[in-house]
């Protein structure tokens, strides 16, 4: 297993805009194959630094959702929109393995 973490740069004063294609990716990403972890946006601090995490088998995996991302109807929809909009000014990813599992109980203060 392993975890894409999708680092954005988005512009500050289109963040609802932003926020809209976070929930239609709740939508299509999962329906496509990968375990959505969220798409996170700016609350405190930079007001241009989102992200979307999501968990995937493999890289090839990865090639297979992207496949499948790219001809569902509300994938191909919310690229369109973005492409549109342009509130995403820059896109990263990278692919992480969780290297502290098990995890422990958590404390609770």
């Amino acid at each position: 297993m392993i975890t894409c973490f999708i680092r954005y740069e988005i512009d500050p004063f289109r963040k609802d805009a932003f926020a809209a294609y976070a929930r239609t990716w709740g939508e299509a990403i999962p329906r496509c194959g990968a375990g959505l972890i969220g798409y996170f946006g700016p609350h405190e601090g930079s007001a241009t630094t989102a992200y979307g995490v999501y968990n995937i088998d493999s890289l090839a995996a990865y090639e297979a959702y992207r496949t499948r991302l790219a001809a569902d109807p509300l994938g191909r929809e919310n690229y369109e929109f973005a492409q549109r909009e342009r509130f995403i000014l820059k896109e990263d990813r990278i692919f992480l393995k969780n290297l502290s599992q098990p995890h422990g109980p958590q404390v609770t203060p």
